[in-house]
């Protein structure tokens, strides 16, 4: 493999990058089908990409684009001539992380990642932040997961829940999520309590059918083994070896926060996770704005020993790449309204 400057492609050469690879078959993988990894990357950059024979063409005004990609490209190569199967998604994912650390190595996320056995399938971590995060929630009793959506907080809870679970370390798994239209527009849904809840907690299911066949959830459910339920049914409770994780915590308030943390008993673990920019309860008489327990969870227990924090940011965001895309755009935006 080389790595040169300036060929014909360019009036200016200095705006060019060019990669040769020595394998053609590992460099068409890295390509992608009708070069769309190169087409993604040339999207997601601004830069014009192409190919001739086993070379990459990286031409852009911005130097520091320009090495990402090489970066890109050299590691990402690296991985696939050592078999490590890298999606699309990864390709996208892979030059985000290395626009925001230079320095990173991707192979500690895509070959040395963090893996989790659930019934269906393996999940890894996708990226160092989801890496650092399974790491806090195997040594840690008790984890605040914080961050905007896509960023896998939940889904890993779920994952690291299931995994416990097989391997004997608890006995049942709690999912729990505040229901905060339900002193109101719960009434107006059809059916009985069970029926009204169920679309809030609708993300929980889902997380849990990814990894295991709908017919063993089913069972698990109807057993008691796993247990989907408003936060509101937690209360008067103590839970002993079970994995519970608090799903949307931005929406609770201070008492049912301290209420649900006082519910861990022995062998238990628990996982809070939330979106301190998505907070959906009502505005508190005279005060202007919303009192959100996970806010004042943070600030009350951060010095507290045997406690694990972890922030995730738009750059951990694993969705769809528009998804990174629209919570930039909208954090743009309400800094903005912000400073008018």
């Amino acid at each position: 493999m080389k790595w040169a400057r300036g060929l014909d492609m360019a009036e200016n050469s200095s705006l060019l990058e060019t990669v040769e690879f020595d394998d053609p078959a590992v460099a068409n993988l890295l390509f992608g089908p009708h070069n769309a990894h190169l087409e993604l990357l040339a999207a997601a950059s601004g830069a014009r990409i192409g190919s001739r024979g086993s070379s990459i063409f990286i031409e852009s005004p911005h130097a520091d684009i320009r090495r990402s990609l090489c970066a890109v490209f050299v590691q990402i190569y690296g991985l696939l001539r050592d078999g490590v199967a890298l999606s699309q998604q990864d390709m996208a994912r892979a030059y985000e992380m290395l626009r925001a650390d230079p320095g990173l190595q991707l192979a500690q996320v895509f070959r040395d990642a963090v893996f989790v056995n659930t019934p269906r399938k393996n999940v890894a971590a996708r990226n160092v932040a989801q890496k650092a995060y399974l790491e806090l929630l195997r040594r840690h009793e008790l984890v605040f997961a914080v961050g905007p959506a896509g960023t896998g907080k939940t889904y890993l809870a779920v994952a690291m829940a299931l995994s416990m679970l097989q391997q004997h370390r608890v006995k049942r798994i709690v999912l729990t999520r505040p229901a905060v239209e339900a002193g109101e527009r719960l009434g107006f849904l059809p059916g009985d309590l069970a029926e009204k809840v169920n679309p809030y907690l609708r993300p929980l299911y889902d997380a849990l059918h990814d990894m295991m066949p709908q017919a063993k959830v089913a069972a698990m459910l109807e057993a008691g083994t796993i247990e989907v339920a408003p936060l509101a049914f937690m209360r008067g409770r103590t839970l002993n070896d079970a994995f519970i994780i608090l799903d949307e915590a931005q929406n609770t308030t201070h008492e049912q926060m301290k209420m649900f943390l006082t519910r861990m008993g022995f062998g238990s673990r628990m996982v809070v996770t939330g979106d301190t920019s998505q907070i959906d309860l009502p505005p508190q008489p005279g005060e202007g704005r919303a009192r959100s327990g996970l806010i004042h969870a943070l600030d009350v227990l951060h010095a507290v020993r045997g406690i694990a924090f972890h922030r995730f940011s738009k750059a951990d965001v694993v969705r769809h790449p528009l998804v990174g895309a629209i919570v930039c755009a909208y954090d743009l935006c309400e800094k903005k309204c912000a400073a008018v």
